[in-house]
């Protein structure tokens, strides 16, 4: 069982006082703005992000910044892919000279920092103002929101990857992503019931198909142009072969085996500034080895082998450059 901020004071928690604790209002949800109307103004080099290559959802944060070019406006740290039962931990040499932590170097300090009193989960990614010295937020969607129109003046390129007029579609299919495919995803892989295992799977496979058909129409979830959406999900297709269908026995079918969700994930992937943020080794060890509980002996697997470098999509539909294969926006 993984510790957590109660009040201020690590302590272990059951799993079944888990989802009272992480649902706790304490999270960090400020927001950074583009004038001097808050408390957090959008500045280069005054925030900081805080992140492990392994979650799923600092992948998606770690996506958003490297697509907008924002690699020299925010900085980042990664953790260490393995999380003890004291939580996530800094790797020594990736401490920021400015950050005062103690000499356990975890990243529950830095929360305590924010708020000495603070309960809930302590949790990746984190974005930190270096100027007031606190979490602005750990909430991905709404970092990934920032990045993409607060900071879209420092960005590289001018593509909007939650345009207005279609954020009711992003955020109904993040949401359902959300609620039906990476939420049960863990509710199978942590499951103390055959009941809740069940019901858990029947989830994900369905919203499968319902994914894979959509897929069969469009070339990304929302029409045929790119959106937080899609990155959403490719956090969680690129991890579900070599992770999730063996680690948390969702394993019924492999994305592999779906014909239009094996395509999209492979098409997504020919970008280079996406595969770019994948750490398969990264990914692999901190599954396998952070959860004792359902891999005591730490045995990292030696596969499957997931091939995405094969022809793919953008292949025949003949496109050479980056930024049109974006903002592609006819049917294929």
């Amino acid at each position: 069982m993984n510790k957590e901020l109660i009040n201020g004071v690590l302590k272990q928690v059951k799993q079944s006082e888990r989802k009272a604790i992480n649902s706790s209002e304490s999270e960090f949800r400020n927001w950074i703005v583009k004038d001097d109307t808050g408390l957090f103004k959008a500045q280069p080099g005054r925030y900081h992000l805080f992140i492990s290559p392994a979650c799923p959802w600092s992948h998606r944060v770690m996506l958003m910044r490297k697509l907008k070019g924002l690699q020299d406006i925010i900085s980042v740290t990664q953790l260490d892919a393995i999380k003890g039962e004291n939580g996530w931990r800094f790797e020594h040499h990736s401490l920021p000279e400015w950050l005062e932590v103690s000499g356990e170097h975890f990243l529950y300090e830095l929360y305590l920092q924010a708020d000495p009193q603070y309960t809930g989960k302590v949790s990746v990614p984190v974005l930190w103002d270096k100027e007031r010295e606190t979490i602005v937020s750990n909430d991905s969607a709404d970092i990934m929101r920032m990045f993409n129109n607060v900071f879209a003046s420092y960005s590289k390129g001018d593509y909007d990857y939650s345009p207005p007029s279609r954020q009711p579609d992003i955020n109904r299919i993040n949401q359902y992503i959300h609620k039906h495919i990476t939420n049960s995803i863990y509710q199978a892989g942590f499951a103390t019931a055959q009941a809740e295992y069940d019901d858990a799977i029947n989830k994900v496979f369905k919203a499968f198909d319902e994914l894979n058909h959509r897929l069969s129409l469009h070339r990304y979830l929302v029409g045929n142009t790119l959106t937080e959406a899609d990155l959403n999900f490719f956090t969680t297709l690129i991890r579900f072969d070599v992770v999730y269908f063996v680690h948390f026995k969702v394993c019924r079918h492999r994305v592999s085996d779906y014909v239009h969700l094996k395509e999209y994930l492979r098409d997504l992937y020919q970008t280079p500034a996406i595969a770019e943020t994948v750490d398969m080794e990264h990914i692999k060890r901190h599954y396998y080895r952070s959860h004792k509980q359902l891999n005591p002996n730490g045995i990292i697997p030696s596969g499957p082998s997931v091939d995405l470098t094969s022809p793919h999509l953008r292949d025949y539909m003949g496109i050479n450059n980056v930024e049109d294969y974006l903002i592609k926006d006819e049917a294929f």
